[in-house]
Formats: structure tokens, sequence, C-alpha cells
């Protein structure tokens, strides 16, 4: 989220100008998203096959609407998808809270709710990483306004940046798995940005209104970010009730950016996991997102059937929403994420920026990571919203400062554009125009969970949920102030539902276990993957004959997931062979032989996770006279009884036996 400061004496930190502090939207005139039960009449006598196209889906929609309306009373029309069995339904003249209220009363219908509106939230060698201004350097793209403090919520903590990160410690165990995709909800990409070009999957824009949506249609496969600017012309006019107007906010741009941004390419900034994919699910248009546009995003993001919209090709392992509105986790969004925690995605979720009050939906649901914001020092930032339901706190970005036009001392550095309404030209944000707020508090906790899985693919939602807990370190007592005011930082011990909590000490009743450790995160995970079995290597001949090449081959990974690089190496010549006579880095490698004698070979494999395993082959190479007779050169043939006819099973299982007895011996890296 993007901020005004403003002077106000006696303040240990700037006064924020938050849109997500404002009052809460209104739902969408008219809509109610309806979740049918599997056996409902409507839905059986009106399904939709699994690859039907979007306008025929949209007629079958309308059939469940107008069966539904039948029973009603009253016409109904059929909005967007929302998942499997779920949809808009609208009616004229009727107020969403009323018709909610009567179509849950339908036996056919699991749940009827509003379709409401929720808000944006708002050690590498890249320049923007280092601490030090002498460190970092210019590299012409105007990078020299950076923060004094440069990217300190990635660093290892100090006595100064206590609620840092200390992302390099995960980092020594992987940077993320090229296997495990991270999907960002928010208002959309810029995909020309360059830390996020070579970084992104294609995506899906699930925005269904054209006008919110600001791109000329509705829902396409264009998750694009067009700009999210509100005129002063449009503010407070429908679809536009209850916003204000304001500048375009690139606020997905900058969301992913955190995630997965490029890094150690000696540009702009670095990103907390750097090996994953992102995928950009734009659920948020012009101020707003509904919540059937959401929770349609979340079901595709997870790799869930959405009538009428293609299957996800590439599922995430972790959803990330910095987005939310008030109330309660209503059964729609509970429904979605029981479902996503289900199929094994991890849904992470910011708090809310409604300085203090209660936890947002849908943070505010069973089985959501809910993130808090933490300042520098680790107490709880004035604008984070806070409760039960938090897992974990995370840097947030502060200034301390409130002097108009002095730079912010501790933001969130991210990806941006310059566009105040379209896109223009690709910027980081920096000392003046900044970004802090629980919006970037949760892309750095989803990132880690997705280096932790990168780690462990056998995690489930539950395990990460428990070991980011679990590895989270205690809160401080003390080292916060409030400046020139002199009254002790208390603790945080309620929730100001009024909006005004103020700087506080966080407690684990209201601010989750502890504060972001991403070492011990990723360490905790590492230690409980099941161990790698070894690699597995294959000859393409039995019975190597001196003079002939031996062609050896990968036959599997030892548990491993994707393998990413292989190294052969010759460990022991034996006489036999000098060294390989071409690429030691393949799934293949050939090794000439001149002479008889036992060879040793060793394969070394690397994942996407950067888990390493390898194994040790013993070769025994032999003349040709001592196989009794001919071998067929090196094509996998061996000698029968007599001499060249068809091979015996028990000579077979013999000559099996003894290789396993007196070749192969595997060991873990």
């Amino acid at each position: 989220m993007k901020l005004a400061l403003f002077a106000s004496a006696g303040l240990a930190a700037v006064v924020l100008s938050f849109t997500a502090a404002a009052a809460p939207l209104a739902p969408v005139a008219g809509e109610v998203i309806v979740g049918f039960k599997a056996d409902a009449d409507a839905v059986r006598r009106h399904p939709i096959a699994e690859r039907l196209a979007a306008v025929q889906a949209q007629r079958v929609l309308q059939q469940r609407a107008e069966a539904l309306g039948a029973r009603l009373g009253r016409p109904l029309a059929a909005g967007a998808a929302v998942g499997r069995h779920v949809q808009v339904v609208r009616a004229d003249g009727l107020d969403a809270d009323t018709l909610a209220q009567r179509l849950a009363a339908d036996p056919d219908v699991a749940y009827a709710v509003p379709n409401g509106r929720k808000r944006r939230v708002a050690a590498p060698n890249d320049p923007l990483f280092p601490a030090s201004a002498t460190e970092r350097r210019s590299n012409g793209t105007g990078l020299q306004d950076g923060p004094m403090s440069g990217q300190w919520y990635l660093r290892a903590p100090d006595a100064t940046i206590r609620s840092a990160i200390g992302i390099e410690a995960a980092w020594a165990r992987t940077r993320g798995s090229a296997g495990v995709v991270v999907a960002v909800l928010d208002t959309g990409v810029r995909f020309d940005h360059p830390e996020l070009a070579s970084r992104l999957l294609p995506g899906y824009d699930f925005v269904s209104d054209a006008t919110v949506a600001n791109d000329g249609d509705g829902r396409d496969a264009d998750p694009s970010d067009p700009g999210d600017w509100v005129s002063s012309a449009e503010a407070g006019r429908a679809p536009f009730n209850g916003c204000q107007a304001s500048g375009s906010s690139w606020h997905g741009t900058s969301t992913s950016s955190l995630v997965g941004a490029a890094t150690d390419d000696g540009n702009g900034m670095a990103s907390t996991a750097p090996g994953v994919r992102v995928l950009p699910v734009r659920v948020l248009g012009k101020c707003f997102g509904s919540d059937s546009d959401i929770v349609a995003g979340m079901r595709w993001a997870a790799g869930l059937r959405v009538d009428g919209v293609p299957l996800n090709p590439t599922p995430a392992r972790v959803l990330n929403l910095s987005l939310g509105g008030g109330g309660a986790c209503s059964a729609l969004y509970q429904a979605a994420v029981d479902e996503i925690t289900a199929a094994g995605v991890l849904v992470v979720a910011a708090a809310g920026n409604s300085v203090g009050g209660a936890v947002n939906e849908p943070a505010n649901c069973r089985g959501v990571v809910g993130v808090v914001a933490l300042r520098h020092v680790g107490s709880k930032v004035g604008f984070s919203d806070m409760g039960p339901e938090i897992s974990v706190a995370a840097p947030g970005g502060n200034c301390i400062n409130v002097t108009r036009g002095s730079p912010c001392l501790y933001p969130i550095l991210a990806a941006s554009n310059s566009g105040a309404q379209g896109p223009l030209t690709s910027v980081w944000t920096d000392s003046y125009d900044i970004t802090v707020g629980t919006s970037f508090s949760s892309p750095l906790v989803a990132a880690v969970a997705a280096l932790m899985v990168s780690r462990n693919s056998s995690l489930t939602p539950a395990e990460v949920t428990s070991l980011l807990k679990s590895t989270a370190r205690a809160f401080p007592t003390t080292g916060a102030d409030n400046g020139t005011d002199p009254t002790p930082v208390p603790s945080c011990t309620r929730i100001d539902l009024a909006g005004d909590s103020g700087q506080c000490y966080c407690t684990t009743g209201l601010c989750g276990a502890g504060m972001l450790d991403a070492g011990a995160a990723v360490q905790a995970a590492a230690a409980l993957a099941p161990p790698a079995t070894g690699a597995n290597i294959g000859m393409r001949s039995a019975d190597p004959i001196a003079g002939q090449a031996i062609e050896l081959f990968v036959t599997g990974t030892g548990g491993l997931s994707t393998a990413v690089s292989y190294q052969w190496q010759l460990l022991d010549g034996g006489g036999a062979s000098t060294g390989f006579s071409g690429p030691t880095t393949g799934a293949t490698a050939t090794l000439p032989t001149s002479a008889t004698g036992t060879i040793r070979v060793r394969l070394s494999i690397v994942d996407s996770g950067g888990v390493s395993t390898s194994e040790d082959l013993s070769i025994v190479v032999r003349n040709r006279s001592d196989t009794g007779g001919s071998s067929g050169g090196g094509t996998g043939s061996s000698p029968g009884g007599g001499g060249g006819g068809a091979t015996s099973p028990a000579w077979v299982a013999g000559l099996a036996l003894a290789v396993a007895v007196l070749s192969v011996r595997r060991r873990r890296a």
C-alpha cells in the first residue's frame, strides 16, 4: 500500500493514509454467491461438462439460476462461476442481504452469501539489498534513492533490525525449486518489469466486471495490470461506491516481486524465493475485487475446477492474498479454504491495515496463515490489524521520522511502475515513493513457505503452518519507543475496533507465534524430508569388454524431486580407462576402455531444491576371451552355451546376481 506522509508532533511513526482503513465497501448491489449442494436438483438437471466452453457454461449457469428463481418466486439472472456448483445470481429490486437469506432457506442450497468487495491491503549482488549507501551502487536506473536501510527485512536480524527474517540462512539450503509455484492473487502484474519478466507464469484474469477490470473486457487469460486508478469523477459513483480518487497502485507487481523477483542479476532488488515460479492471478481491479472473483481465482490457482474456465496447467503450492475486508470468515471463503487445503495448497493472507482492528477476511478463516506486520524493532506497526486468528508476524515497514518530505527509513522496497494511471516506466519503490503494510508482510511468509516446500515437497499445509509457528523467534518486549513522546510502548492487549491501537509489543495471543525466521523454518522442513535413497546408474552392456566404450545412463533420481544437474566422475580408472570421452554433466556419459581392470565411477545429482545424492558404481572390464564368446560389441547381448545361441535363463540369473554382489555400492551424499 502506498502512503501519504503527514507531520504530527509527538508521534514515533508517520501517520498513515491507507485505502484499506476506509469504511468497509458494501456488497455488489443485488448479487449473491450461491453454493449448490452436490445432489441439488438444479445441478443434476443442468450439469456442466469439465471442458465446456465459457459461453456454453454461462448458459447452463443461467438455467440453474432460473430454476432457483422459479422456486423463490422471483426472476434470477446468472453471474460468473465461482467454482464447481458455485455461482453468482442477481436479482433486481432486492438487496443482497435479503436475497441471500431467502436463497439460504432453499433445500438445494448449501450456502448463500452477499457478493462482498475486498480491497488490497497494501545477500545477493542486487544493488538495493545492502544496508550501507557506500555498498549500494547506481546502475543507471535511478536506484540511488533507495532507502539507507536497503532491503533490511531480508537480512539477518541484529540489535537494530530485530524483525528481519534472515533469508540468507534459508538460501544456504535452497533458493526455491522451479517446480514450486506461488500464486499471487492481486491487481495483476507488469510483465515488462525487469524483476519479473523471466519469473512469471502466464496466469489468468478473473475480474469479471469490465468497468472494474479497466482492460476492456471481463475474465480472460491476460492478468496484466492496466492500472487501478480511480478518477475524481468515478469516486463514489456506481460501481465505485465507497471508493476514493487515487492513482494506480501497481500492487500486484510489488507483492509478486517480494516473492520471486530476479535475484543475483546485478540489478534492482532481491526476492525471498528467487528459484520458485510466480503465478499471477488478477482478482482486484479499480478500487476493489468482488468475493466471487477472488474465490474463483483461489480455486483456479490451486488447480481446482471453475466452471467455464480452463483448468490451471501449473497449480500453485502456496497462495498469497494481500487483500481483505471486514467481517467474520463466511461460509463461501471457509468452503474454498477447506477445499484448497485438502488439495495440499497453503493459503497465506494479510491481517489488514485498519489500524489495530480485527483480522480481515480471509486471513481470519480456519486453515489460513494470517500475517501481522512488524516494525523494524519487532513491535507491531500501528496500522496492522491483529487477533487470535494470526499465525505469525513479519516485517511490514515503518518510517520512524514524521517530518514532511523526509525520507522513510524502513520501508519495504519492491518493484513498481511510475504511471499514475496507465503504465509508464518500470521502477522500484524507495524512500519517498514507499510501500508499507501487511500487504507486504504476507508475501514474505508465502515465499518462505515455498522455500520449505522446495526443500521438502512432502509437507502438508498443516505441517508448513506448524513449522512456521514452532521456528518463529520470540517477540521483543523492549527496544521500541515513541520518539519525542515519552509515553512507554504498551503491550498489545486488545483489538481496538474503533481503529487506533497504535504501536505495541506483540503477544502470542494477538500477533501469532512469533517473528518469522526463514532460516530456522527451512532447516526444520529439511529435517523432516525423506532421506535420499541414492542415484541410479544403468549400463548399456552387462559385460563390458576391453577396447569398447561403456555407455552409462541415469535410471532414477533416488527419491529426489526434479533433477537440475548431473555430474559424472571417474574415481579410479583401474588401468582400464583414463576418462570420459564427452560431456559429464548430462543424463548419459561415455567411458572408453583400453584394457582390463576394475573401474569406479560416481554419479552426483542435485535437484531443484538444492538437495544432492550420489551413487558409486564398480565396473569390471574383461577380455573378450574371458566372456566365453562374442559379446555382441557392447549391445547388451551375452554369450550362450554353444557360442552365440540363445541365452539361458540360468546364465542371466547368475550374471545378474554377480553384478549385484560385486558391482554396485550405493551411498548417500
